[in-house]
């Protein structure tokens, strides 16, 4: 079933000059998790990703490796950006690169649009720019250096000096833009979330906005500007612009219709480019504004943001290769209160797995398939009449399922997880207390035994079901194990609550632990 709407939503596209992270994983496995459950819920859903290959930084990347900037591109997204898709199981519909023709093409025609519409001038630009950031720097965010530094001027996040530009340049008349963005602010008041992040922007927007240069004429390694080839559309301005030329923007107006406008998550340290100056921008071409922008918080390791230089990146093979693909998505999607900073440390990630994983969803999953392969033959039994505890469990069931439904809907797959978990925890008590190895020792007891059974294996396929979108596989794998016809993917999540959906006499299978012991040297 359809709700009709459509449901578009983005990872930023990443730069790809470094090695992905679990930074960059954390982003895309969060952004997969919503488009997997709301593609399963019957909402037209599409996913973009993708990899922002222009601009001044990629370029002195690849003459110091002694390759041409589209060399050095291709092998970096090919070689570690496509892979890192697989290793997290993500199912997006779509990678774009900057590069590509029908990216090019249409970022040309939308800078021409607002050219044509009076929003750009050419004018002289003198400002201290970070080549890092591929940003000129807000006078907040410039320092003093010291050390090696000292004397000159550096870029408060990359601690690098910042560099003096000089240049005829064109802008985009921002500036004219802080009513239309304070109004949109006010009327939507989710148009940014989370309200720290809100609170940010309209103060900043609040503080004056300046017109944004968007072109650089010191090197080629862009996006011509349509009517002066000597210059090439600045970076951020081109790297925005993914969201609308991926779904056909320019080219195929019945596609743009369908999917426009999109829901954008973002690291907080990109937040003002997508919350002020891409509604800018598209207010300027006259088209809708996104639907709304999350700014998730940093994974701080050691309590530092991850950064290459500092070697706190950790790459997420590391995690992979131990405990699997499933094990890295509910970690970061439930231990870290989507929106703000979160911490990311080896023994939490260990001990999470063991208690939640092994011990917890992973135990109920073994034993429940297991007794009724001992005590049914392998065939769900039915059920006799419900006690009050059985009843219970279908209560935290039908309970479990609409709160994560609402937790998703704000964007909170944390909230959304530590719902199902009740029915988790709820089975295994449950289980403990009816204790059904008790039961079978009685012919007298055997309807109560098929009842119990019964609730433990119908809890266990809306559990399945609800956590399909944060853990495909060992979802997949007691998918079949319950024998149920069907493909997971395609069982409604909306109506995973409904108590009644396991048909009594489904033949079970046996099941692998879903999540086997990990030794630790």
């Amino acid at each position: 079933m359809s709700t009709g709407r459509s449901f578009y939503i983005t990872t930023p596209i990443y730069y790809p000059s470094d090695l992905p992270h679990i930074g960059h994983g954390y982003t895309t496995v969060a952004v997969d998790a919503l488009a997997r459950w709301h593609r399963q819920a019957g909402d037209d859903t599409w996913m973009l990703t993708g990899t922002d290959e222009h601009g001044q930084k990629m370029l002195r990347a690849a003459s110091a490796n002694g390759v041409t900037p589209q060399e050095w591109v291709d092998k970096l997204v090919e070689g570690s950006w496509f892979p890192l898709l697989d290793t997290l199981e993500v199912a997006n519909d779509d990678f774009i690169r900057t590069t590509q023709p029908r990216h090019e093409e249409r970022v040309q025609q939308f800078v021409q649009t607002l050219y044509d519409r009076g929003y750009i001038y050419a004018g002289e630009y003198e400002a201290l720019y970070c080549v890092g950031c591929e940003e000129f720097k807000p006078e907040s965010e410039i320092v003093d250096g010291t050390g090696a530094f000292e004397g000159l001027k550096v870029c408060a996040i990359h601690s690098k000096p910042l560099e003096l530009l000089q240049e005829k340049n064109y802008f985009f008349k921002l500036s004219e833009f802080a009513e239309p963005l304070l109004e949109l602010y006010k009327n939507e008041p989710d148009f940014v979330r989370p309200e720290s992040a809100r609170n940010e922007v309209v103060s900043f927007v609040k503080s004056g906005l300046k017109d944004l240069s968007i072109s650089r004429s010191a090197f080629d390694w862009g996006i011509r500007v349509p009517w002066d080839d000597s210059h090439v559309i600045y970076v951020w301005v081109d790297a925005l612009l993914n969201y609308a030329t991926a779904v056909g923007y320019g080219t195929d107006p019945a596609e743009f219709e369908r999917r426009w406008p999109a829901f954008h998550i973002v690291g907080k340290d990109i937040l003002r480019f997508h919350a002020v100056i891409w509604p800018a921008m598209l207010m300027a071409a006259g088209l809708d504004v996104p639907r709304g922008v999350f700014a998730h918080g940093w994974l701080l390791v050691g309590g530092e943001k991850m950064s290459k230089s500092k070697l706190t990146g950790i790459v997420p093979t590391e995690i992979t290769d131990v405990f699997g693909a499933d094990a890295y998505r509910f970690y970061f999607l439930s231990a870290i209160a989507f929106g703000q900073d979160g911490s990311f440390s080896w023994e939490d990630l260990s001990a999470r797995y063991q208690a939640e994983l092994a011990n917890g969803f992973g135990n109920l999953a073994s034993r429940t398939t297991a007794m009724i392969e001992k005590y049914f033959q392998g065939s769900v039994p039915p059920p006799a009449a419900y006690s009050e505890g059985d009843l219970r469990i279908q209560q935290i069931v039908a309970h479990a399922a609409t709160a994560a439904d609402a937790a998703i809907d704000r964007f909170r797959p944390d909230e959304a997880i530590s719902a199902i978990w009740t029915i988790v925890d709820a089975l295994n008590g449950y289980i403990t207390e009816n204790e059904p190895w008790a039961l079978a020792k009685d012919d007298a007891s055997r309807p109560r035994l098929g009842t119990v059974l019964y609730t433990a294996a119908e809890g266990l396929r809306a559990l399945t079901v609800l956590l399909s979108p944060v853990m495909p596989e060992s979802t997949g794998k007691l998918w079949e194990a319950l024998g149920i016809p069907g493909r997971l993917v395609d069982e409604p999540i909306r109506a995973a609550g409904t108590w009644g959906r396991l048909a009594p006499g489904t033949a079970v299978n046996a099941l692998s632990p879903l999540f086997p012991r990990i030794e630790q040297s």
